[in-house]
Order: C-alpha cells, then structure tokens, then sequence
C-alpha cells in the first residue's frame, strides 16, 4: 500500500475529485494522535492515531431530486494495512448542523469515527437527509431516505479511499445510538433485503425506536407523562417532509398553542432542545402541571389515530417500523431498561418478532438496568466495540491466503480457566490485556490451534490480540 501523502500544514486543503459518480469532495478537518484519542475515550484498546475528513457526495433529498450530502470519515494514521468499514449513525440532533461532519476535534456524535478509526476502522458517519449540507428539513426516523443517505456515503468513501490509496478489507459493521440505532438497523435490513453485492461482518443496534407504530405510538396515545414531547412534532415534521401526505399545515394536526414552536423548529430558528423546553411548559401550563405529548394532538386528530389504521400517521409510522424481517449477520441489539426517551420495549419486541423469524445469531442485551437514555450510551457503546473487536481482522500488504489467520474461533467464552484459540497459523503472537491495556499473557503458537490457562486470572473483561506478519485479530474474552 502507498502511504498517503498530505499536505499537513494546511488544514483546509481540499480534495477535489473529478471521478466517479457519487464523490464531490473531501476536507482534512484534523488529526489526533493514538494517546489523544485514548485519553479521550480512557480507553488503552486504541491502538492508532486518526486523520478526519468532511466528506461531500452526491445524494438523493426528501423529495428523491438530486442534493449534495454531507458526512464524516476518520481513517487510522498508519499505512501498509487494509481495514475493515464501520457505519457510525448518530443519534437525534439538536439543530440542522448539529452533525458529524462539523466534528472540529472535541464534542458531539462525531468524537466516534475517531474511536473507531482508533481501533482500526475506517468509520463512516452519515449527516442524515436534510442534514448538514443537505437541503431541507431532515427527514427523522425515514427508512429509504435513511438508507440512501448512508449508501451513497458508503460509495462516495470507496471512491475517496481508492483515491487515497487506502485499502478496505471487505469487512462492514454497522451501529448508532437512539435515531443512530434505528439508522443502523434500517442500513443493515437494506443491505441483506436488496443489495447482495454487500455484506455485513456484523451489527450492533442501540436503544433505537425500531417500533414506531407499536412502542413509541402506543408512548404518546396512551396519556403517560413523556418528558420529551418534541419528539413527536420531529417525527411527523421529518415523516411529512418525504411526500407531505400527513399534512398541509400543522394546524392540521396540534391544537393551536403547539404550532408556533414547531414552525419555528421546522425553519431552524429554535433547537430541538428549546422546543421541547417550550413545550413541557405550554402542557403543564394546560393540563394541570402534567407533561403528557398527546395532548398536543387535536382531539379529532388523536381519536382517528386511535381508531383507523388507515390514518396517515399511522400508515407512515407503520411504514417505516423496522423489525419485521430477520438479520443473517451477526446481530446484537443492546438497550437500557430504564430508559426514559426510547422505551427498551422496542428492542425487545424487535429481538422477539426477529427471532420468530429466523434469525439465529441474533441476541438482545440490557447493558445497563438502571441507565436513562443519556447514561446507556456508554455501556452500550463499550459492549458494542468488545462485539466488534471479536469479528474485526486487519491484514498488512505482506498478506496472501498462507499467512492469514482465517475464521479464528475462541472456546468457551466466557471461561473459568482455559480457552482454546482454534484456526490460526504456527508462528502466531498471542497477547491477553486486562480491562486496564496491561498485558497479562504472552506466548506464540507452533500449530492450528493454541490454549492458554487463564485460571489464575481475576475474573473480567480482557482483549485477545492474534497478530502475525500478515494480519491481526483482536477478540473479546470474559473470565468467570
């Protein structure tokens, strides 16, 4: 592989690509080194420094005519490796900027491409339609426009990485937090339903609203206090902006006090964060000092949601549900139960209704009990790497078929004493790390397979490290 050759001191420069359909343009917006992404993330897995880049394509808008997308791509700052590819979907933002490719070097969803890049992935974080760059008002919680967006990111990065002389492995993971969730979910049900072309290495949803007809309908109909009422004008604002069949005027549909916010939500003169705020007061200011977000809704409006499917809230909501299909891929679906904005029901019924399916390596986990919606992104996240790592493989240039540790499997895992390290080359490092980056075993293998007494280690999370000349693999492992 050629090293990529960068014109540092200036941090602006941009690379103007003249080939290709989908590529416009990329912008160096910075570079952290391997300790500054790991004091970061107080994280000893990173294992290199990241380069990040505003990634301009071209992209389909709301109303399916031709736009210009914006994006985030981080890549490890090491040469003579191909990597693996990680779908980072972000989660519900605050304002139309308020995304991943404004990412400056501290603060916001965008400090996650530098993780993973840390960790040795190339990592993609789509804006979103209606977006960052993009024209209009985003349309939230919208399967196809969801789609779209990342897929034509994911072409638009394979043009810039040839361009760049960086390889890609095949390997594709795919993962986002709360609207990031339900953006993954909605990639990963796009990619194994209509684009055979691709494949997905594996997949991690978190605390996503993967039942928008069910949970989160059934959350504002049902008149239960919901401290986050400006969700549901940003789901019917985003679902309305693809085809405007909901509504012509939002009159149409809130009861007068609520509409003036929204407007001004809907043409960026208030955040998310504001509207909400205004909203939790306009409703306990009208129904004795309780936050219940139905009651935004025109009572005649709410009573034909409640009574006839064929309303168009309900058939968008209906339309763009996203768990009645089976993932063949690796899955995992992390939540929280405690969470107070995206009810852990929807994992739960998602994992239920997928696995009444047919879908076998599919596994639903409560990462975090007690966790809100904000203190859940953590945990899932650190499982969500752990799950990665298990799958990710990185090969160096000196590769070919005989020096590759192909289809590595590690047995039982968990464990209370030995593991046995099967499918790999003679000549291979093995490297345990506890949870702290410290290395706790070293040894190297003389066959296929190799075994380590781990009886003697405390009980925890550790990190694998198979490497060779020509590749490396990083499994997670937990000791009983």
């Amino acid at each position: 592989m050629k090293k990529v050759v960068l014109l540092v001191g200036f941090m602006c420069f941009v690379l103007n690509i003249t080939i290709g359909q989908t590529l416009v343009s990329a912008q160096l917006k910075g570079t952290k080194t391997k300790a500054q992404i790991s004091q970061a993330f107080s994280l000893p897995l990173i294992k290199y420094g990241a380069k990040f880049y505003k990634i301009m394509y071209k992209s389909p808008d709301a109303k399916g005519q031709p736009d210009t997308l914006s994006g985030l791509i981080a890549v490890p700052n090491i040469a003579n490796y191909s990597f693996p590819i990680t779908f980072y979907q972000h989660g519900t933002s605050d304002c139309k900027v308020c995304v991943p490719s404004r990412y400056t070097g501290s603060g916001g969803e965008g400090e996650l491409g530098l993780l993973f890049a840390g960790l040795g992935f190339v990592a993609l974080l789509p804006d979103y339609v209606g977006m960052g760059d993009g024209r209009g008002f985003q349309t939230y919680v919208h399967e196809a426009t969801t789609v779209s967006a990342s897929l034509d990111l994911l072409a638009a990065a394979k043009e810039w990485l040839t361009q760049q002389s960086i390889k890609e492995n095949g390997q594709l993971f795919l993962t986002g937090y709360s609207q990031g969730g339900y953006a993954s979910m909605a990639v990963h049900k796009a990619i194994e339903t209509s684009h055979p072309e691709l494949k997905v290495t594996a997949a991690a949803h978190l605390s996503g609203p993967y039942s928008l007809s069910g949970v989160m309908r059934d959350l504002v109909l049902q008149d239960k206090e919901y401290n986050y009422p400006a969700y549901l004008p940003n789901t019917i604002l985003g679902l309305n902006e693809v085809s405007n069949d909901i509504y012509t005027d939002l009159n149409q549909i809130f009861k007068a006090p609520y509409v003036s916010d929204m407007v001004k939500y809907h043409s960026a003169t208030i955040s998310l964060n504001t509207l909400n705020t205004r909203l939790i007061n306009l409703l306990k200011a009208n129904n004795n000092n309780k936050v219940i977000a139905g009651q935004m809704l025109k009572d005649s409006v709410k009573q034909q949601i409640l009574t006839d499917p064929t309303h168009p809230i309900n058939k968008a909501l209906r339309e763009n549900d996203l768990f009645r299909w089976a993932p063949k891929s690796p899955t995992r679906i992390f939540y929280c139960m405690a969470d107070d904005q995206v009810p852990y029901l929807n994992s739960v019924v998602a994992q239920d209704t997928m696995k009444s399916l047919g879908a076998s390596d599919l596994g639903a986990q409560d990462v975090l009990s007690t966790a809100n919606h904000g203190t859940c992104f953590t945990p899932a996240v650190t499982q969500t790497i752990l799950f990665f790592l298990g799958k990710q493989i990185l090969l160096s240039d000196v590769a070919d078929d005989s020096d590759v540790n192909t289809d590595v499997n590690i047995y039982p895992n968990p464990t209370k004493d030995y593991v046995t390290i099967d499918h790999i080359k003679p000549n291979t490092t093995i490297e345990i790390y506890d949870i702290q980056g410290k290395i706790v075993y070293t040894g190297t293998s003389t066959s296929d397979r190799y075994v380590v007494d781990m009886s003697q280690m405390v009980a925890g999370n550790y990190s694998i490290t198979i490497r060779n000349r020509a590749d490396e693999t990083i499994m997670a492992m937990q000791k009983l």
